[in-house]
């Protein structure tokens, strides 16, 4: 669409040589793109790594819970608060609103979706729901994984 904004007159006049090329090049490049394919053993893993922190998370072992983050400033949690960026900042986050078990409660998750979109990364879609003293807490949240050295970590959270 960029493209098109750029040159907006080759699709206005007659068709013309480049119009023609470019119209089978965006044809061609949608024809043999496809989507990644979910490998059983990477869904296994990711899902291995989010039952580990479900467990940690209604332990109340916040720490434990990051275990599945990515331990950078590069993180990103996206959240009714507002963008965080770092690990730091994301536990420190967690730790102000979720300061004692009665604010953890207990977690469960609905996964939705597990979907490839690179080699080494997947988007997980979900729902959660907190089971706690204080009052019950329901939400949606959406999750990007990647492979780093070897290991499944979070590396945004999108969680509402």
């Amino acid at each position: 669409m960029i493209f098109c904004l750029h040159l907006p007159n080759i699709f206005i006049e007659k068709p013309t040589i480049m119009k023609k090329t470019l119209i089978l090049l965006c044809f061609f490049t949608m024809s043999f793109s496809h989507g990644q394919v979910n490998n059983d053993a990477d869904v296994k893993a990711i899902n291995k790594v989010l039952k580990k922190a479900r467990i940690a998370w209604s332990n109340n072992d916040i720490e434990g819970f990051m275990d599945s983050y990515w331990k950078s400033d590069s993180l990103a949690f996206y959240g009714n608060k507002g963008v965080t960026y770092g690990w730091e900042n994301t536990l420190d986050h967690y730790l102000t609103y979720y300061p004692t078990a009665a604010y953890t409660g207990t977690l469960s998750f609905k996964i939705n979706a597990v979907n490839n979109i690179a080699p080494d990364a997947y988007y997980v879609l979900g729902e959660y729901h907190l089971k706690r003293e204080i009052g019950n807490a329901d939400g949606i949240f959406m999750l990007v994984f990647k492979k780093i050295n070897g290991m499944w970590k979070i590396i945004a959270d999108t969680s509402v």
